[in-house]
């Protein structure tokens, strides 16, 4: 584990959606970094694209929160 500087603007920002998101602001940024990874490696899907795989990946299924719901 190491130490990342960033921009102050940035980190207000990053600040800001960990709270949305529910998110520790490590985890955000953690997330962040992921999903920047991952675009960069497949530029041709889109965020939903690559959030679809990674759900898979992860084993969540379409719908698995609409039946739980109810």
């Amino acid at each position: 584990m190491g130490i990342v500087n960033i921009d102050d603007d940035l980190h207000d920002q990053l600040r800001k959606a960990s709270t949305v998101s529910c998110r520790s602001i490590n985890a955000q940024a953690t997330f962040w970094i992921r999903i920047g990874m991952l675009a960069e490696m497949h530029p041709a899907l889109s965020f939903n694209e690559i959030m679809q795989r990674e759900m898979a990946a992860a084993g969540v299924t379409p719908g698995s929160l609409s039946s739980a719901a109810t």
